[in-house]
């Protein structure tokens, strides 16, 4: 399962390796490639999961979620 996480205030690759971090930390979640060009990340998923606990990883990271596909 794969899903696109659109993500605000990314300014480095700093702030792409924090994001992966602690995305990949969950037991569901494979792999993450971040960029802050694109203001987004893909979630590779072993297992459903739901959009909320994604939205909430990265927001208490200080970033700002605008969807999630």
């Amino acid at each position: 399962m794969k899903k696109k996480m659109k993500i605000e205030g990314m300014r480095c690759g700093g702030c792409e390796g924090r994001v992966k971090r602690m995305l990949e930390a969950l037991p569901q979640v494979d792999r993450v490639t971040a960029s802050h060009e694109a203001g987004a990340a893909e979630v590779i998923l072993n297992a459903e999961i739901p959009d909320e606990v994604l939205k909430k990883t990265v927001e208490d990271l200080g970033f700002f979620v605008t969807g999630i596909e």
